[in-house]
């Protein structure tokens, strides 16, 4: 330490006794005051300068990388405060929210709080969907690309963008950082170049897609492309970067190996252990070396899990604080004596202010288009839900086989900057299942092409080939918020005995009979343009041709045929749907108005007079108690106009069909029971979900039907027909599978109902 030399008079005092006893003490005294000094300094050195870095490596192993949390719990416990962090694939995401922010304990909660289900399955969710990708969803239980008359097969099972969405939430505080050695605490994490077979390492970029790329588990999640190079998980080259921490600047090196040993024939059972065990071949060779260059090295006992056991990561994550905990005593010496303060994130207000929208060069797609797949626009200020829903919304259209984004500072804003991969596959082979009471048994086979004729164009032919042959087609040009177009053209059939004679019961009374045996059949062709009303609604409007026939082989000596005609119509719709599922929804609420004016008809029974079918229908459903769900529906519809056909009427009955023209859902009545121009309807369903995707439910549902019912006060007197069900469905992966047991106290025998797969 520089010291200023002491300052002395120059007047002569050795004879000033009092001078000479000062001088003396003084002399005597410095050396105590150097020592002093010096102790202080060796003091300070030791706890600043002299302390010894800290590296922490955790490894790959998916799921049980959570015993990862549990580590750090026991190294925060100990005082032990990290200096680096270097991880690979698991390893890498808990490494990476630890270095930007996060505690063990916040850690801990958010892995509690991810459903890895959907993560791994890239869930969208259905809210965030357009009208025609919900269809899309709720249809078909197989998609499969189609190429050069040759089926293939999807490269990975998701994108890994519900991960992407959930990191860049959760890093918004450090999402203008670039530099990995300007986060609070200093990170790199590893991923492979998949073409050149390359080690990568990370420590530069958004720190979102760096995590991805290095836990792109293969066959799991897609390829992440970084820097023109194609990233796969870091673990296929190096599970275990000790070397690039010490490269750091780490003197000593903490490490947590959560990578499996080499299993036995009988251990492997599942393709993902197969995959895993070949990834780990040279990582266990390499790990010799590795575990030399570690200070203190920890392999918690978690032999007994998987890499997808994320249901047990309350367990692994015990795991890792019991191997912590056997070397508690050699940890707590790289500790503070008194425990440092474990810093906790602090929540912000977590919102983005979107300066500029800026997208990458795409052949096929406009950048309107993209934008009005996000529904926010720039200068707009969103949050974290906004971002997620926008980009899930461009990944449900299936146009972009990647898409990735980075926010970038500008003026205290934020640039969002977009990175689209056109999807090179644009046709798609279908495929589902169905069986209702109505229409019996169907397979159904899809053709969809996109970008036909027109960019943001969508061809789809749907055939069911079955008991009952149908068919639709639909060509439908997505212009996003600007008007957009479509065609429709589909054909149903069925064979039934029904309870309607669809002359309000006149032919029933002059036969003596009460039902008849009928097939039905309807071809109806629509032009119709669309758009997004203040972001939530579907607004159109369009014309209809359509060609009915209904005839009986009860009648076969009378006439046979009721209806035989072609009608014009005009129609217009508003549509609301926010359900998070159609069958068993938990939350959200739905709006449905449809008005069609019938202008034409050829006539074949002389009866017909132009008239207007009003319709509207709204429900609500709320979730208590976890898995507790009450849902309520109340629908109305009339005929407005002089007095015409009857082809048209709204008719009630059966359930677990999909229905078209006037057709509803009522339980407690067989298929096509109750028919009149009018009706009013309400319906209250309690549905409990006893395990998971099962569930066990009971409706009761009250309706009023009869013509011209909303002439009189009949329709809010009490109800003419009422209905109740109790059943069970399950969710799978073809679709639902329901059985009811249906009745009404106003007929003498109930009904047993059995419906399998996505209504078509």
């Amino acid at each position: 330490m520089k010291k200023e030399p002491l300052v002395i008079s120059q007047k002569p005092l050795e004879k000033n006794f009092l001078f000479k006893a000062i001088s003396t003490f003084a002399y005597c005294l410095l050396p105590i005051v150097f020592s002093l000094l010096s102790f202080t300094s060796f003091s300070q050195n030791q706890d600043t300068i002299k302390r010894p870095k800290v590296g922490l490596v955790l490894s790959g192993g998916g799921a049980k990388g959570f015993a990862h949390i549990g580590v750090l719990k026991v190294l925060e416990q100990a005082g032990v405060k990290i200096d680096y962090i270097g991880g690979t694939s698991m390893g890498a995401v808990v490494g990476g929210l630890y270095s930007s922010g996060y505690n063990a304990a916040q850690i801990d909660s958010i892995f509690t709080d991810t459903n890895f289900d959907e993560l791994l399955q890239d869930y969208i969710p259905r809210t965030t969907k357009s009208f025609y990708e919900k269809r899309n969803d709720e249809l078909y239980a197989l998609s499969l690309p189609f190429k050069k008359f040759s089926i293939g097969i999807p490269i990975a099972l998701s994108k890994g963008m519900y991960n992407y969405n959930l990191l860049t939430k959760l890093t918004h505080n450090v999402r203008h950082t670039r530099d990995f050695n300007k986060l609070p605490i200093p990170f790199v994490c590893i991923a492979t170049d998949i073409e050149k077979g390359e080690e990568v390492v990370l420590n530069k970029g958004f720190l979102p897609q760096a995590l991805l790329a290095s836990s792109a588990f293969p066959t799991l999640f897609s390829p992440i492309e970084m820097d023109g190079k194609l990233l796969v998980d870091g673990g296929v080259t190096n599970n275990y970067p000790v070397e690039e921490v010490r490269k750091m600047g780490a003197d000593i090196i903490i490490g947590v190996d959560v990578q499996d040993d080499l299993k036995d024939r009988n251990s492997l059972k599942d393709a993902t252990r197969i995959l895993v065990q070949i990834t780990n071949l040279e990582m266990i060779q390499s790990m010799k070396d590795k575990i030399t260059k570690t200070t203190i090295y920890l392999k918690p006992d978690i032999s007994g899990y998987t890499v997808i056991s994320f249901s047990d990561g309350k367990e692994i994550v015990r795991k890792g604080e019991e191997a912590a905990f056997t070397v508690y005593e050699k940890l707590k010496q790289y500790g503070y004596k008194d425990q440092y303060k474990i810093q906790h994130k602090k929540k912000q207000t977590e919102t983005i202010q979107i300066n500029y929208i800026l997208v990458n060069d795409i052949k096929d797609y406009t950048s309107s288009y993209v934008i009005g797949k996000l529904n926010f626009k720039e200068g707009s200020t969103i949050t974290y839900e906004d971002l997620k829903n926008g980009i899930n919304n461009l990944n449900a259209t299936q146009n972009f086989s990647a898409i990735s984004y980075a926010l970038e500072e500008n003026n205290g804003k934020d640039d969002l900057v977009i990175n689209l991969t056109e999807n090179t596959t644009r046709t798609f082979l279908k495929f589902g299942l169905h069986y209702d009471g109505l229409y019996k048994s169907a397979a159904l086979i899809n053709l969809t092409q996109k970008k036909s004729i027109f960019k943001n164009d969508v061809l789809s032919i749907d055939i069911g080939l079955g008991d009952n042959f149908r068919y639709t087609l639909d060509y439908y040009i997505d212009n996003g918020y600007h008007f957009s177009f479509g065609f429709k053209s589909r054909y149903n059939q069925f064979n039934r005995n029904v309870a309607t004679d669809f002359s309000n019961g006149d032919l029933f009374a002059q036969l003596g009979i009460n039902s008849l045996n009928i097939d039905f059949s309807d071809f109806t062709n629509q032009a119709y343009v669309q758009t997004i009303f203040v972001q939530k609604f579907l607004i159109g409007a369009g014309i209809e041709l359509k060609h009915l026939k209904i005839r009986s082989k009860t009648l076969e000596n009378n006439n046979p045929i009721f209806e035989n005609s072609d009608y014009a119509s005009a129609f217009g719709y508003l549509k609301y749907d926010s359900y998070d599922n159609k069958y068993f929804p938990k939350k959200g609420w739905s709006f449905n108005g449809d008005v069609q004016s019938f202008l034409y008809s050829t006539d074949y029974t002389n009866q017909f007079n132009r008239f207007t079918i009003i319709k509207l229908d709204a429900g609500i459903t709320r979730t208590f108690f976890k898995r507790l769900n009450f849902k309520f529906q109340s629908e109305a519809g009339a005929a407005i106009g002089e007095e015409s056909v009857h082809f048209m009427d709204f008719v009630l009955g059966g359930y677990g069909f999909n229905t078209i023209n006037n057709f509803k859902h009522f339980y407690g009545y067989d298929f096509i029971s109750i028919a009149a121009d009018s009706y009013i309807k309400t319906l209250a369903t309690i549905d409990v979900e006893f395990y998971k995707k099962h569930h066990i439910n009971f409706s009761a549902n009250y309706a009023n039907a009869k013509n011209k019912l909303f002439s009189s006060a009949d329709w809010i007197s009490a109800p003419t027909y009422s209905g109740y069900a109790v059943g069970y469905g399950f969710e799978t992966i073809l679709g639902p599978i329901e059985l009811k047991y249906s009745w009404s106290p106003e007929l003498p025998k109930g009904y047993l109902w059995f419906s399998f797969g996505y209504w078509f």
